[in-house]
């Protein structure tokens, strides 16, 4: 019985843990990297065909983004989810592979147009994206699930996102069980539509976050409400927009929750009846999945607006934007608005023309309101960088850049410590993951110093004993090198292209002996002619 660790270790995105139980083969998670990586990720320890569960805390794509990925390269095997989370992954993960598809072509068209005849591949692309879609298994909360002899599974809310779960996996090899916890992203307290994070009462390994586990958001409740009063009515006044790159999928929700009391109750004075401009397709799908969920994910604020006949999230003078054309239109008029757009960190979308169109006028507000990334286009705006190239155009940002302070979905290092206090006795050992290299450190000895835990903080390629207690490898930090300009592009198209053909490969299964041998052959082939 072993855990090893694979993503998202002294690092914040790209989450994945490896669980072999009974010679089964089993992630938690299998999420995308976002922005810079400090750290070399390892890779799966067997081939994906060979994987037969996935465990899905949540939706967002740094746990779920490569779950098409894993398809394309032949697992066909059946993903654990929640019923919203079920949900959300059947648009998310199809906005991903459209955003995958889109940037291969968006280079292969630059390289046409420079003479280069290399291709880029796409990382994967629809047909992975709907293939593993099909192998979603919605959950209910609260319900133990056998999924296999020897592996037995219950989620309970955590309050992240919409469906978020931590996971509970009882799992028993040669008459033993030991019981782990995976935290998943533990949600702030406090925040709207969602419940608060439920309490795990017992569990011999724990696998938790530390995003925030360096700091406390606030002494106090933000005022969110006030503080946005303040920025919409001061860049109003200034004949300006507030532009808000949010995440389409929790935080997009949340704005409208709050713009919606905001208007209702009239608080921004001369502006009244300010336009809210929602600009992202997939921010508009999943606003309709938060409703048809609300009954058994919303909390009861949100649940007693809707036994009163309001929605929460919907009101006069919400706009949303499905076409480019609409989307390109909301810059040609003059009326001061909100426009929320994702992408959150700024990296991809429609977010980016918007920037474009107002970050150099000094009477706008660009408003963060979640977490930016290290290397992300918002990680730099947020840190106070004074031009930035968007579209091969140098932007100057004379707006002004506001930042909603304990905005946030992820727990404090106060909510992370609650959380575990949660838990009737102390574990065998607590395993910190998902944060930046120093949280992750000094939430660890914070876990041994002051609260007694066996607490370690792994890196990617650690493996642990379940039954023993004892670590099989206890992996050393590989950091990146940045590789000579030109060498790694050309190699990550080789990747790239091998990857295509292991698809191709499993594509082709069913197929006439005789046509699958002549392939085989000419693959052979190849081989041989480059292992010279």
């Amino acid at each position: 019985m072993e855990l090893m660790f694979i993503g998202a270790d002294h690092e914040v995105t790209g989450s994945c843990h490896y669980l072999c139980v009974n010679d089964k083969n089993i992630l938690v998670d299998y999420g995308m990297e976002q922005g810079t990586q400090t750290f070399e990720t390892c890779g799966l320890p067997v081939e994906p065909p060979l994987i037969d569960y996935v465990f899905l805390t949540h939706a967002h794509i740094d746990h779920s983004g490569l779950l098409p990925y894993l398809y394309a390269r032949g697992f066909r095997g059946s993903v654990y989810a929640t019923d919203a989370t079920a949900d959300l992954c059947s648009i998310m993960l199809r906005d991903s592979a459209h955003i995958q598809m889109q940037e291969a072509e968006w280079k292969n068209r630059k390289a046409k147009r420079s003479a280069e005849n290399a291709q880029i591949e796409p990382l994967y692309r629809m047909e992975d994206a709907d293939g593993v879609i099909r192998r979603l298994i919605p959950c209910e909360y609260d319900k133990k699930i056998e999924v296999c002899e020897g592996v037995v599974i219950r989620f309970t809310d955590i309050g992240h996102l919409l469906g978020s779960a931590s996971i509970e996996i009882w799992a028993t090899e040669s008459s033993v069980t030991k019981k782990l916890v995976f935290s998943g992203d533990i949600g702030n307290l406090n925040q709207p539509l969602i419940k608060d994070p439920k309490a795990t009462k017992e569990a011999d390994y724990i696998i938790m976050e530390s995003t925030y586990g360096d700091r406390n958001h606030s002494d106090k409740k933000p005022d969110y409400i006030g503080e946005l009063v303040r920025i919409l009515k001061t860049t109003f006044d200034k004949g300006g927009n507030v532009v808000i790159p949010s995440f389409a999928v929790g935080r997009t929700q949340e704005m409208l929750y709050f713009l919606r009391q905001i208007k209702e109750e009239r608080l921004i004075t001369g502006h009244e009846d300010f336009p809210v401009y929602v600009d992202s397709p997939l921010a508009v799908e999943a606003t309709g999945i938060f409703q048809r969920n609300s009954v058994e994910c919303f909390d009861e604020e949100a649940m007693a607006l809707l036994n009163q006949g309001i929605n929460p999230i919907m009101f006069p003078g919400l706009y949303l934007a499905i076409t480019s054309d609409e989307s390109r239109q909301i810059n040609f008029e003059n009326t001061p608005k909100v426009i929320i757009s994702a992408s959150g960190m700024c990296e991809a979308g429609r977010v980016r023309h918007h920037l474009k169109h107002n970050l150099w006028r000094p009477e706008c507000t660009i408003l963060f309101v979640g977490y930016q990334a290290v290397g992300t286009l918002g990680r730099a705006i947020v840190e106070g960088v004074k031009e930035v190239k968007l579209f091969g155009e140098r932007i100057e940002i004379r707006a002004r850049i506001e930042k909603l302070i304990g905005m946030s979905g992820h727990a404090d290092k106060a909510g992370l410590l609650s959380w575990l206090s949660g838990f009737s006795e102390k574990p065998e050992r607590v395993f910190v993951v998902h944060g930046e290299d120093g949280i992750c450190k000094l939430f660890t000895e914070c876990l041994k110093i002051e609260h007694g835990l066996r607490a370690y903080a792994p890196y990617s390629g650690t493996r642990f004993d379940l039954l023993t207690g004892e670590f099989i490898h206890e992996a050393e930090p590989v950091v990146l090198k940045k590789k000579a300009h030109g060498i790694s592009d050309v190699f990550a198209r080789l990747v790239a292209a091998g990857q295509r053909l292991v698809a191709v490969i499993y594509k082709n299964e069913g197929n006439a002996n005789k046509d699958l041998a002549r392939f085989a052959d000419q693959i052979n082939a190849l081989c041989d002619k480059y292992d010279r």
